[in-house]
């Protein structure tokens, strides 16, 4: 049985290196066409006509409005990479909202999303003025059984998606999902947590990860137990589509190797310059009274 103990609800904030922290923006993938068909009912899951499940048109709009606020806010300006689950819904969603413009032929970059990509009726998405675009296995949804789970070829996905980097990819085909297999929650909470630690390898300091709900919620819930429970219930509560939450994690245990760059080490050159209070001290051991008034 799992005790959880709680911070004391008096407790006052804390401070931490901010050097020693990532700042993750979190989004779900907006609606796609298994959330609709599950909705009306969950054996819908099953189906394999909801193969690499594609957006909605809903969700297509979901994303507009989201790439809205991501640029009235000045998120756009300060994420420095973008990390996507390698599934259609969520390169769909992560291209839209945090891509450049859209693409013109001719222009001397390859496009992040190709013109009607997925069943999307959209044009095509340029990566120009924009993060660059990482696909990581890590972050997928639940493993297994359900088909809007499993992923295509990355071949046929570097065609829909030119411009997103699937380097870190080792297998061409999904070998991940398995038809009779569906992934314990347990597990995908473990692999959530492989992949925050992954995440003090990189040295961007702001990212944004567009991945699903349940990975979000069980990788999520593994967090929050040194705080107030209104503050685990926040940190733990489901995502709806296309939501975006920003949080920020501590690396506590020195699993990164980033050094501070915002810091500044004063008096240069460096010399004797006590502050006040050591000075005092040293002048009490020598035996010379304080002066002050």
């Amino acid at each position: 049985m799992k005790t959880t103990i709680y911070m004391d609800s008096t407790a006052g904030p804390t401070l931490y290196p901010l050097h020693r922290c990532k700042t993750l923006h979190l989004v779900r993938h907006a609606q796609g066409i298994h959330n609709v068909e599950g909705e009306k009912d969950h054996k819908a899951y099953l189906s394999p006509k909801l193969f690499d499940a594609h957006l909605t048109p809903l969700g297509w709009q979901q994303v507009e409005n989201l790439r809205k606020h991501v640029h009235s806010s000045g998120l756009a300006n300060s994420i420095e990479l973008v990390i996507t689950s390698p599934l259609l819904r969520t390169m769909q969603t992560a291209v839209g909202v945090f891509g450049g413009k859209g693409y013109v032929d001719g222009m001397d970059a390859l496009p992040l999303m190709v013109a009607n990509a997925g069943s999307s009726d959209r044009a095509a998405i340029s990566c120009i003025d924009c993060p660059p675009f990482l696909a990581v296995e890590l972050c997928r949804e639940h493993l297994g059984v359900h088909p809007c789970d499993k992923r295509r070829s990355i071949h046929e996905y570097q065609a829909l998606f030119p411009a997103i980097d699937f380097s870190l990819i080792e297998s061409d085909d999904d070998i991940l999902w398995k038809a009779d297999i569906r992934e314990a929650n347990e597990e995908l909470a473990a692999r959530g947590m492989k992949f925050i630690n992954w995440l003090w390898t990189r040295k961007e300091k702001e990212i944004a990860v567009v991945t699903h709900s349940g990975f979000l919620f069980h990788t999520l819930s593994s967090f929050g137990d040194d705080c107030h429970p209104v503050v685990k219930k926040e940190i733990c509560k489901h995502f709806s589509n296309c939501e975006l939450r920003s949080v920020v994690i501590v690396d506590r245990c020195m699993k990164g190797l980033d050094t501070a760059t915002t810091s500044y080490p004063g008096k240069i050159p460096r010399g004797p310059d006590p502050p006040s209070e050591i000075a005092d001290e040293n002048q009490k051991e020598k035996g010379v009274p304080n002066s002050s008034p």
